[in-house]
């Protein structure tokens, strides 16, 4: 029997199938942000996916992200795309194993509008914002304040201007706290793919 799209999405709301097929969306970064942003889309049945990233999947990544022991040494887009097939094999996945800098930023989000702010580095998610925030014709879901066990009420979603979202709790880091644990960071992954999600089926508040 072969597989539908449409089995895989009779759970979701109706009558957003067609409008989240068209879009594309790009994450840069697929840590624990961006690893659990691209699954949810995915289950969502989000058209298409540019992921970017150039690491390799580590041991101590497996706390908070999407990956498996079997990924460890692989390249993170590559088991990505392996695993979001394995969930949705209707979804267009391109991948980049790359490194984000200020140089290449423009080239790589080219003309996908809503762009999944992931990474790790404040200097990195620094530039991002700077660099794509001034095209009026982007809308960046940014992530920042997940830190620590405090209370998942604390996670919010605020519109900062009318292309820029942020989610968090808005004062810990990990540095302060010593540490990152998947029910935060997921809760906030969450958030970023709801407001994605949101913002391709017209609603713009917060």
């Amino acid at each position: 029997m072969g597989l539908k799209e449409e089995d895989l999405l009779k759970r979701n709301l109706k009558g957003i199938a067609k409008k989240l097929k068209k879009v594309e969306v790009c994450i840069l970064g697929l840590g624990g942000l961006g690893s659990n942003v691209a699954i949810l889309l995915a289950r969502a049945g989000i058209g298409s996916l540019k992921l970017v990233d150039f690491d390799t999947v580590e041991a101590s990544n497996l706390n908070r992200q999407q990956y498996r022991i079997s990924h460890i040494g692989l390249k993170k887009t590559e088991a990505m795309k392996t695993i979001i097939k394995e969930i949705n094999p209707f979804v267009e996945v391109e991948t980049l194993d790359i490194k984000v800098n200020r140089e290449n930023i423009h080239s790589i989000v080219g003309d996908i509008e809503i762009v999944v702010e992931a990474f790790d580095r404040a200097e990195t998610k620094a530039m991002t914002l700077e660099e794509l925030l001034a095209k009026k014709n982007k809308i960046v879901v940014s992530a920042s304040g997940m830190a620590g066990l405090g209370s998942a009420n604390e996670i919010i979603t605020r519109k900062i201007k009318d292309n820029f979202y942020l989610i968090g709790d808005n004062y810990s880091d990990y540095e302060e706290y010593s540490g990152i644990m998947s029910t935060r960071v997921m809760l906030c992954a969450a958030h970023q793919a709801n407001m994605v999600l949101r913002l391709i089926l017209g609603e713009k508040g917060e």
